[in-house]
């Protein structure tokens, strides 16, 4: 009785289908969308993490503005505190809400911003009647909506500068920046240039 010559082949196509690839690609959305059954301790780490950020953005940003209106240090201490709330709500409830829209419908689209910037704007209204609940939460879903479409765009592809001409001609692409520019901007910023030399 002879044994086969590789013992280790899968007999069916499922069990090959199973079998992981030597190299995976593990990117922050695959962690997210990865396995659904698994607990949201991912989406709770983003949250915490996001919430942070935008808490220390808000407060370098409040501060700022704070010294900016004349309030003193103090004054500008109780504004960076205001700011840095607001922009921790901001950006801890949209990623929550978005991590865990990917994780319940399986994609990542603009519908999950929209839900999530809905959501936002529920959490930074909250305390309040509902029309500004209703308000805010259009508000914020429509502007995370088409900001979110908007990014996900094909991007331009561009044709590296170092094609030839007849290539660039042949495709129909300019180089950068050879837009044809107005004369009256021409000699304005000629004009801008001999000033600045005198």
């Amino acid at each position: 009785m002879s044994s086969p010559a590789n013992p280790q082949t899968p007999e069916s196509e499922s069990e090959i289908e199973n079998i992981p690839g030597p190299n995976p690609t593990v990117t922050s959305d695959s962690l997210v969308t990865a396995n659904p059954s698994s607990p949201p301790l991912v989406c709770l780490f983003k949250f915490a993490g996001d919430s942070a950020a935008g808490g220390l953005m808000g407060s370098i940003f409040g501060y700022g503005s704070g010294l900016i209106k004349k309030k003193g240090f103090k004054g500008s201490f109780v504004e960076a505190g205001s700011s840095a709330k607001t922009f921790a709500i901001l950006s801890g409830v949209h990623s929550l809400v978005v991590c865990f829209m990917k994780r319940l419908r399986g994609k990542d689209d603009v519908l999950n911003a929209g839900v999530a910037g809905c959501c936002t704007g529920l959490a930074l209204s909250f305390p309040g009647a509902p029309q500004a609940l209703l308000q805010n939460c259009l508000t914020f879903g429509a502007f995370s909506f088409i900001i979110e479409g908007l990014n996900k765009q094909q991007p331009a592809l561009a044709l590296p500068f170092s094609t030839s001409a007849v290539d660039r001609q042949q495709y129909g692409v300019l180089p950068p920046l050879a837009f044809p520019i107005p004369n009256e901007l021409k000699e304005s910023f000629s004009s801008f240039c001999r000033s600045i030399r005198k």
